[in-house]
């Protein structure tokens, strides 16, 4: 790329004086670079970088990326056909034109305006077909989600019809959602007749929130596909202008984009920007000129088109995907358009955008214009229109007939040995290891190459875990959840743990991978079994909740035989990714009927280090609990943990598990389990007491206070206190409390005990169920008073409230 310096100047700063908005919204910028140019050196390098398509990537650092830019921007490819990109446009606005009629009032958050949306993913997918792509998935809003469904994915408009007709309430009362935010599946065919099967990911109208769901289903895919992976499935996430500037998810996906644990090969993002958010402004949304300014933190071009010039839009769109292929970067499509209608078609937006919406009454759809830039005669255009539309009528016949409306999607099969649903309990099995099987483990896990300079204490902490694994010391957390891995690994199962410092662990209990104290190189014991063993994929994430959850989500999605992990580095960090759980993990099954195995570790626990780092909020999750939804364990013991993450992926039932991990417990005596506690059995939802004589009163608890009320009780020397850990929260073991109940007729009290404030912890939830389970004993409760913050700060107030919570356990009365 020799220099010029007219050429750098309009390489550099051309984009900011690009015709780019069809309505005249983003007159140029002043650039004192360009504006000091005499005209006749800048007029050919105007056209080539200030004309309706223009491209940001000077900033890039790789020359080579450079230049292939340039290169394509000033060899423009021969555009495709006009009559392709007339059909194409008209069967897209047309599309929503028949919406607009059949179903008026009705919210469908129409593509018109920006109907060149299709003729961009035509470019995008038929570009990528010809690299080798073979799967496409496509994470998006509302805002056109219908006509892409019809027009790209490969949905038959009935289908959408179908769920506009809503002729079967019954089939989905307390469930479903609405039609914008379904998932679907089908197949995109190219003009030259490659097929990419296409997969458009189910979303919330947390607008950016399905983007690292989509990233996370799209790793998943290629993982399935060994090394092929990044060049058969394409990334596509579609975001809207005020969306992408404005919510912080979309610049953590930029972010994960190049990490070694969450590279896709490149996403192809694509922008439909209406320079407005709902009823407001650019100026009011972002601080920079464009939305896609967020994007500048990587080192990938930003390509702006005006959305009313169909062949630059095409053009834009393949230069995306070509770019992808080559580089395997993530690339920025900003497509500028308008939205004819309000927010929504029910919405007014004359009220706050007079001067804009004056403008657009009189303005042609866009295949119209490009029409008759084509010359297309009038009778030919009626005659295009009138065939459209009959497809339509004939479409919307079959759809009214069809009653109840259809999925819109097939699941792929491997998800076919397993189900979601209610919970049922012959699905449960035993989970015990071989011992011979735990010592070949526990002796791969604790072996490092010649030569690997270990940390002092982490050999010591090997030395120790390895006689864990032999059975020559009770087993601690670390070491059962090592084992746990290990034996589903040397399974050939997929085992993923993503988190913040997970690979060594907060508390510095894990220690998956481990670190040469010479060189800095690392070793991870679990990846080295044997040679035909699961992939271990463990991940250290950015500092970041909503994303990275969002991402093992996805992930999970599409590997529901693997044992997908996201661990929070303090339980109370997850309240970050709140809009995940909310949106997706709690609902998708009863939203869309999308199931996963997701187990989110949340280490919680009360030890008097203050409001922060005390509480994962298990209130919150069992306030999501319902219809078997999702699966709340706090296990008590390394044995109970070790069977809950093999029972996980073993059993075909799958559900999201969150599970309330301990912090100071980890390396406690108490919480240890002797190896035949690994080799036998099964996940226990009840640990009941075998050692109170003749109780006259049951203490029920759950965590890490169940072993300091056995603690107190030997202080005591009680022995008429039963003590309970109800180790599943939800689904509540309802049969297995019976049963232990049973066990202590002369017991007339039950008294929950909590270490968390009376607003928070388990009590308000599991209050009324030990009423119903307790066969007419009284039931009390003991718990810190409620508060408004989750824990004290002082470490003495802390003492003070623990040492009131042991007298009040042992000494209420009904």
């Amino acid at each position: 790329m020799p220099f010029d310096p007219v050429a750098d100047a309009f390489r550099r700063w051309g984009w900011l004086q690009a015709d780019l908005d069809p309505l005249g919204r983003l007159p140029p910028a002043a650039v004192a670079e360009l504006d000091a140019l005499p005209e006749a050196a800048a007029a050919p390098w105007r056209r080539l970088y200030a004309g309706p398509l223009a491209a940001e990537f000077m900033h890039i650092l790789d020359p080579d990326r450079r230049s292939w830019v340039a290169q394509r921007m000033e060899n423009p490819a021969r555009p495709p056909g006009g009559r392709r990109l007339l059909e194409r446009l008209a069967s897209a606005e047309l599309f929503e034109r028949f919406l607009h009629a059949r179903y008026v009032g009705t919210k469908r958050y129409s593509l018109e305006g920006a109907c060149a949306l299709i003729t961009l993913l035509d470019a995008v997918l038929e570009s990528a077909a010809q690299s080798g792509v073979q799967v496409a998935l496509i994470g998006m809003s509302h805002r056109g989600r219908l006509t892409v469904m019809a027009e790209v994915v490969g949905v038959a408009p009935s289908l959408l019809f179908a769920g506009f007709e809503d002729g079967d309430p019954r089939s989905v009362l307390g469930s479903g959602d609405v039609r914008y935010h379904l998932g679907a599946t089908g197949q995109y065919l190219t003009p030259s007749g490659g097929v990419i099967h296409m997969h458009l990911v189910s979303n919330p109208s947390h607008l950016e929130a399905v983007g690292p769901v989509m990233l996370g289903r799209a790793r998943s895919r290629q993982c399935r596909l060994g090394e092929s992976g990044r060049r058969r499935v394409l990334p596509v996430l579609i975001h809207g202008d005020a969306a992408l500037a404005g919510q912080g998810i979309a610049a953590e996906i930029l972010n994960l984009s190049g990490l070694p644990g969450f590279d896709v090969g490149g996403t192809v993002h694509l922008v439909v920007n209406n320079l407005i958010g709902f009823t407001t402004p650019p100026e009011l949304l972002h601080t920079s000129r464009f939305a896609t300014d967020v994007a500048h933190r990587l080192p990938i071009p930003i390509l702006h088109v005006n959305g009313q010039e169909p062949e630059a839009v095409h053009r834009a769109g393949g230069m995306a995907a070509e770019y992808r292929a080559r580089f395997g970067t993530d690339v920025v499509v900003d497509m500028v358009a308008y939205r004819r209608h309000g927010h929504s078609e029910v919405d007014d937006p004359t009220i706050t955008q007079p001067l804009l919406y004056r403008a657009l009454e009189g303005k042609p759809p866009l295949w119209r214009e490009w029409a008759g830039r084509l010359g297309v005669p009038q009778e030919e255009q009626s005659a295009l229109r009138e065939a459209v539309t009959a497809r339509l009528e004939e479409e919307l016949g079959r759809g009214r007939g069809l009653g109840r409306p259809p999925s819109l999607r097939r699941m792929p099969s491997w998800w076919a040995p397993y189900r979601g649903g209610p919970w049922d309990p012959a699905a449960e099995l035993d989970t015990g290891v071989a011992p011979e099987r735990l010592e070949e483990i526990a002796r791969a896990i604790t072996s490092v190459p010649d030569r690997f300079s270990l940390h002092p204490k982490v050999a010591r902490g090997l030395a120790q875990r390895l006689e864990m694994g032999l059975g020559r010391r009770p087993a601690d957390w670390g070491a059962a959840e090592a084992l746990a891995f290990g034996s589903l690994l040397w399974e050939g199962i997929l085992v993923r743990l993503a988190g913040q410092d997970c690979r060594r662990g907060t508390f510095n209990q894990r220690h998956a991978a481990l670190f040469d104290q010479a060189s800095g190189e690392t070793c991870v014991p679990l990846a080295r079994l044997h040679r035909h063993q699961g992939l271990f994929d463990l991940h250290d994430t950015p500092l970041s909740e909503a994303s990275s959850l969002g991402y093992e989500f996805g992930f999970s999605r599409d590997h529901p035989d693997a044992l997908v992990c996201w661990e929070a580095q303090f339980g109370d960090f997850v309240n970050g990714a709140q809009v995940i759980i909310d949106q997706f993990i709690s609902a998708s099954e009863d939203k869309w009927d999308l199931v996963s195995g997701l187990v989110m570790l949340l280490p919680h626990g009360y030890e008097g280090q203050g409001p922060e780092h005390s509480s994962a909020r298990p209130e919150r999750f069992l306030q999501l609990a319902a219809e078997d939804n999702i699966q709340i364990a706090q296990p008590t013991t390394a044995a109970q943990y070790f069977h809950l993450l093999r029972r996980q992926v073993l059993r075909a039932w799958r559900k999201p598990l969150v599970v309330l991990t301990p912090k100071g417990m980890l390396r406690s005596p108490a919480a240890a389990s002797p190896r035949g506690e690994l080799e036998q059995g099964r996940f226990r939802p009840v640990l009941g007491d075998g050692e109170a004589a003749r109780p006259d009163r049951i203490l029920m608890a759950s965590g890490k206070i169940v072993h300091e009320l056995r603690a107190e009780r030997a202080r005591r020397e009680l022995e008429r206190a039963a003590i309970v850990s109800l180790e599943q929260l939800y689904p509540f073991p309802e049969r297995e409390l019976h049963d232990e109940l049973r066990r202590h007729p002369g017991a007339p009290l039950i008294v929950w005990v909590q270490e968390e404030p009376a607003n928070m912890g388990a009590l308000s939830y599991v209050k009324p169920l030990l009423r119903r389970v307790a066969s007419g004993r009284q039931v009390t409760t003991v718990s810190r008073s409620a508060s408004a913050s989750p824990a004290t700060g002082s470490a003495r107030a802390h003492a003070l409230e623990q040492e009131a919570l042991m007298r009040l356990a042992f000494t209420r009365s009904a």
